[in-house]
This record gives structure tokens, sequence and C-alpha cells, in this order.
């Protein structure tokens, strides 16, 4: 099962806009009439139980949505690119790649997140007509769409976890209380993959199982695929814990139940502290007085349940009790809910791309504009020295002047800032 993976997503460009003129045969002065680029698509990841591993991003790991279309003539838009849907499995956690940190944590069916937002579309020239420049030959370019690299690992999602060593019968058990079809042999490991299976009980009562692959000792510490099939257990509400009873491996079935909560124990204490029904398995070829000894042993800690997977004898008041304690059972104590920063892409993005800056020169006037100078104009009053000095030194700080500088500009050039034009010195 592959439930780690690691992505890369780019949502799309933004289309330029465009430089374009009015050459209707009745309008003489022309003007401008350059469209808008269309804005980039932007990247949804989507839950669904459909899918129940992260496979397909074995193969492909790198996602790419479409970028917007350049503006056009007569003011016409450029198209938008298409949004690309990511489909996770539920139970999928979303980390930021370099700081690990949790962005979204899939619980539910069908639950989508904009995880990388498309570039918007530039201006055509049409919309930096002014008293001062009444035929633009500038456009904006589109903006960069939203990029991340992000850690993906699934944890099974599960009312109930059948947990116990390799090859006590959970996956008989699991075919013969839901629909599941896991692969069923007579040795150790035959299952190697979480399987998940709705369990009907009637028409009002049901609960997802999750049948998690044979324990060993040493589990906690990655022994076997310890860390891998302990993960997919954090978030079951309810634990059923089968033992073999029969004996018939020569095992002690007393030893085999405190190793396996020993495991769970080391891995994670709340792990331990899960509410737990004991299944008393192969109760049918149980010679030894086995179950006896195990419920004088035991009896008075757990609710213990004689039952036979093969025969089905026992299942129906296993299923009642179990079902019973997921009603009493907490879900906000249980469910290990992911400690999540809503915050993080916010703060992510806001670093990035939405307040660039662009330069153009038109007819010998070197023309700076885009976001952050629309914002900067906003705050300012020329005929107030104190705005101006202010004006000056965001410009500088902003690397405006060292920008023109590498595009050649000398002593006494002129600058336009929005409606603004001076004259540039030292």
């Amino acid at each position: 099962m592959i439930d780690f993976a690691k992505i890369s997503l780019k949502a799309g460009d933004g289309g330029n806009g465009a430089v374009a003129w009015r050459r209707e045969k009745y309008e003489p002065t022309g003007g401008p009439a350059g469209g808008d680029g269309g804005n980039g698509g932007s990247i949804i990841i989507k839950a669904t139980r459909n899918l129940s591993t992260l496979d397909e991003f074995r193969y492909k790991s790198k996602y790419k949505a479409q970028n917007g279309q350049p503006g056009g003539k007569k003011k016409k838009f450029g198209k938008k690119g298409d949004d690309l849907i990511i489909k996770v499995p539920v139970g999928t956690i979303l980390r930021e790649a370099n700081s690990n940190t949790i962005i979204k944590d899939f619980k539910l069916d069908g639950e989508e997140f904009l995880i990388a937002k498309g570039g918007k579309g530039g201006r055509g020239n049409v919309h930096f007509k002014n008293s001062i420049r009444q035929a633009p030959r500038f456009a904006e370019n589109g903006k960069k769409g939203q990029e991340i690299d992000l850690l993906l690992e699934l944890k099974v999602l599960a009312d109930v976890g059948l947990v116990g060593l390799p090859n006590v019968g959970k996956s008989t058990l699991i075919s013969v209380i839901s629909s599941a079809k896991p692969k069923i042999a007579n040795y150790h490991f035959t299952t190697i993959d979480p399987n998940l299976g709705v369990v009907n009980i009637d028409n009002e009562r049901s609960f997802i199982v999750a049948d998690i692959p044979g324990l060993i000792e040493g589990a906690n510490e990655g022994q076997g695929l310890g860390h891998d099939f302990l993960r997919h257990i954090e978030r079951c509400r309810v634990l059923i814990h089968l033992i073999d009873i029969s004996g018939i491996e020569a095992r002690d079935p007393i030893e085999d139940f405190r190793l396996i909560n020993e495991e769970l124990k080391l891995y994670n204490e709340n792990l331990a502290n899960k509410p737990m029904i004991v299944a008393l398995n192969k109760t049918d070829l149980d010679t030894n007085n086995n179950a006896e000894n195990f419920i004088k042993t035991f009896g008075d800690t757990y609710d213990i349940y004689q039952i036979s997977a093969a025969t089905t004898d026992g299942i129906k008041k296993l299923l009642d009790a179990t079902y019973d304690l997921l009603l009493k059972s907490e879900d906000k104590k249980f469910d290990l809910m992911e400690d999540v920063d809503e915050n993080f892409l916010e703060e992510y993005y806001n670093k990035e791309i939405d307040y660039d800056l662009q330069f153009a020169k038109d007819n010998e006037i070197f023309v700076v504009f885009g976001k952050r100078v629309d914002n900067l104009l906003e705050k300012i009053n020329l005929e107030d020295y104190d705005s101006r000095m202010f004006f000056e030194k965001t410009l500088r700080e902003m690397e405006v002047f060292d920008k023109l500088k590498e595009m050649g500009i000398e002593q006494g050039d002129s600058v336009a800032v929005g409606d603004i034009v001076f004259e540039y010195y030292e």
C-alpha cells in the first residue's frame, strides 16, 4: 500500500494583456483596445472514498493547471485556464514539504480544498490610457500561478480497527461481517494492506471496519511494517483485538495479547487508551480450555467475546457490543484530530507574487506599474511634502530605481508611476 507521496503543484499562469488599437472605419483617432488576459487555472484537491491508496502518485509527481489565454483585439478577454482537480483518499493529510506543516486533513467524502490559485490575467493597454498617455504601447503581463510542494500521508479512517498477530483470522472476520474481499490464506502476512469494509448490522446500524495487517513484536520500532500498520490504527475510535484462542500454532494466547497491547502503548500512549473489545477467535478449535484461562486472567478488565469467524458463531453478539461501544466513545478524544495550521497558506502565498512590479518603456518614458504601485498611489498626496518624500523613499525600498538603471535610465529621463510623471535624478 502506498500511503506516503511527495508531489509538486503549479497553478496556471495568467494570460498577458494585449496591446491593440481600434481600427474602425469611422474612428480616425483610434485608441487602445487591448483586452485582458484570462486567469490561470487553480489546483483543487478533492477527497473521495473511491480511492484507498496514494498509488497514483508513485507514477506522477508533478501537476500543473492550465494557463490563461492572452487578451485579444477589440478588448476581448483571454479564455480562463481550466482548474485541475486532484483526487486523494479520505484520510489523507497534506503537509507543506519544506516546513512539514499540516495544512489540511481530509475527513469527509467529497471534501474539496483550494491549494494553489491560478495567476490573474494581465490588463490590456486599454487600462493604461490616461491624461498623460493617450496611446499606451504596453500592457500588463499575467501573474504567475502559485506553486507548492506537498507531502501526502494517508491514515485510514475507520470506526473500528481489527488488530492482532498475523494469521489470527482478521481477514476472515472482515469478509464475514462486511462485503470486503481480502486475500485469505493459512500463512503469516497474507494481508499487507489495510482492508476497509462497511458492516451493516441492520437497517439502522452500521460502521466502517479496517482490517489492519498483523503486528509483530517490535512493531513500534518499525519491525516488519510496524509503523506503516500502526499509523492506520490512530484514527479508529474502537479496537477489536482478535486472539487465536485455538493454540494450534503452539502460541500462548495470554502472552500474545500482552505483546500486542505493549506494542500499541510503545508506539502511541493514546492507542493503549482506546476502547477495546477482545474477540477470542477459533473457539471451535479450542481443545485445551484456553478461552476459560484467558477470561479468568482478563475478564475483569476487558469485554471478551468468544467467536468463530469460520462458523460465524458469536459474531452477532460481537457486532452488537461493538456498535454500543461506538455510541459511548468520545469522537474528539479518540479520533486524534491533526494539528492543522489554517493560516499557513495565506501567509505562504503572501510572500509571493501578488505584489510584483512591472516595467516598460513607452515613447522614451519609463513606466512602472502593478498592484504594489497601485496600492502606494492610494496613500500619496503630491501636494504634501512629507507624502512626496514617503513616495520616493518607498520606491527606493521597492528597488524601483535599481531596476530602471538596469533598463538603461539616464539622468533627466522621464518616469511614469500611475498618473505621476517625474524626471529621474540621483
